[in-house]
């Protein structure tokens, strides 16, 4: 019986990517704690909004357009400007398709 090939690009790519991950939110936990609700709302969305796939851009630029919206009939900064955020990363995904 033949030894099953694995998919793996390199042996222990998937380890390296769950270490990479769990890091990437462990920084984005820290950002967010450690800054002002309305930078710590831009900055997590807008770091966040540059992982999406671009085929999904625009229904997370609906998204974000609605977090602007409902972020300021609250008064929450931090929504506000997640929103503001999340909407500029997904603007820049949209005109770098082209």
């Amino acid at each position: 019986m033949e030894a099953k090939k694995t998919r793996e690009p390199f042996p222990g790519a998937y380890f390296a990517g769950l270490a990479i991950t769990l890091f990437l939110l462990y920084l984005v936990l820290v950002v967010g704690s450690s800054l002002p609700p309305a930078v710590s709302g831009f900055a997590v969305a807008l770091l966040l909004g540059v992982t999406v796939n671009p085929r999904y851009a625009a229904a997370f630029l609906a998204v974000g357009l609605l977090s602007i919206v409902l972020g300021y009939l609250a008064a929450d900064p931090q929504v506000t400007w997640g929103g503001v955020g999340l909407s500029l990363a997904e603007v820049a995904l949209l005109l770098g398709r082209r």
